[in-house]
């Protein structure tokens, strides 16, 4: 078990170079402007409210003309095997503009003693680490989403090289493209429970993630607000608006809210979860 005690620290982007430029999702379809100065004091304000749940900050440097590596949570998978060492697994990104980044995340986490895990995934297989690949919140095993960014064949690789850890992965499949990464539409809340749109998800994976944990269902209204791309952590729920569904969630599970606007990052689809990556 990774006693989630331990994974208090999260590495963070600064915004510098942050900037909506090329279509990737349907969030940024109409390619809105991004105000700079309100986005650096939205990442400052997440910047806060992680400290405030009781993390400590670590931030890797921005790199020009790399717009979304400020989303910290796309460019690797990490976490810590069953001697309790720190691993690394680098993605292999869909969009060409944004697999530039991957190479700066994977020499930060080697300079920083991780073990990197390479997939070498076969021609066509893509996986977009944190973007689809969710710890359950009490850290014993891994959600992990394909069908829009992570191929099968992805998450399927993945799943092996995890088993060899003795990690489960749990299989998920996305089915709606407004929904594009397995973070906009789960987030994991205690040990055992949830926040769900349930019509990202396909059939099977919706009854797999019903028999294993409480769901607790937000609305596609709700969901597109970004609710499941918050972060829970020491008892909080970070989030960049807390709405109906997701206020019910978290009194029933006794995890305090957090609200931060993150609406420029929303611009490019991303929140919370998006813009950050928990290491051990």
């Amino acid at each position: 078990m990774i006693c989630a005690k331990r994974m208090n620290n999260v590495l963070l982007c600064k915004p510098t170079y942050f900037d909506v430029l090329e279509v990737k999702n349907p969030f940024m379809r109409g390619m809105l402007t991004v105000d700079h100065a309100r986005a650096e004091a939205e990442w400052q304000a997440v910047c806060k409210a992680f400290q405030q749940a009781g993390v400590h900050i670590q931030v890797i440097e921005p790199v020009p003309g790399l717009e979304d590596m400020v989303f910290a949570a796309n460019q690797s998978f990490v976490g810590l095997d069953q001697e309790d060492r720190a691993f690394m697994v680098p993605s292999v990104m869909l969009h060409e503009s944004r697999r530039g980044e991957v190479p700066y995340y994977t020499e930060y986490f080697q300079n920083l003693g991780y073990r990197i895990i390479d997939l070498a995934l076969d021609e066509g297989d893509y996986l977009e680490g944190g973007g689809d690949l969710l710890w359950n919140a009490d850290w014993e095993f891994v959600w992990a989403g394909y069908g829009h960014r992570s191929t099968l064949g992805g998450v399927q690789a993945f799943a092996r090289i995890m088993g060899e850890l003795s990690i489960p992965v749990q299989l998920l499949e996305l089915v709606n493209p407004t929904f594009y990464h397995l973070d906009t539409c789960l987030a994991p809340l205690t040990a055992d429970s949830i926040v769900l749109y349930p019509g990202a998800l396909a059939p099977d994976s919706l009854r797999e993630l019903r028999s294993k944990v409480r769901t607790y269902e937000v609305t596609r209204e709700e969901a597109l607000k970004m609710v499941c791309n918050g972060v829970s952590v020491n008892g909080r729920y970070i989030t960049p608006v807390l709405t109906p569904s997701l206020e019910r969630a978290l009194a029933k599970e006794n995890v305090e809210p957090i609200v931060v606007d993150t609406s420029e990052f929303a611009k490019s689809g991303g929140s919370v979860c998006c813009l950050k990556m928990m290491l051990p």
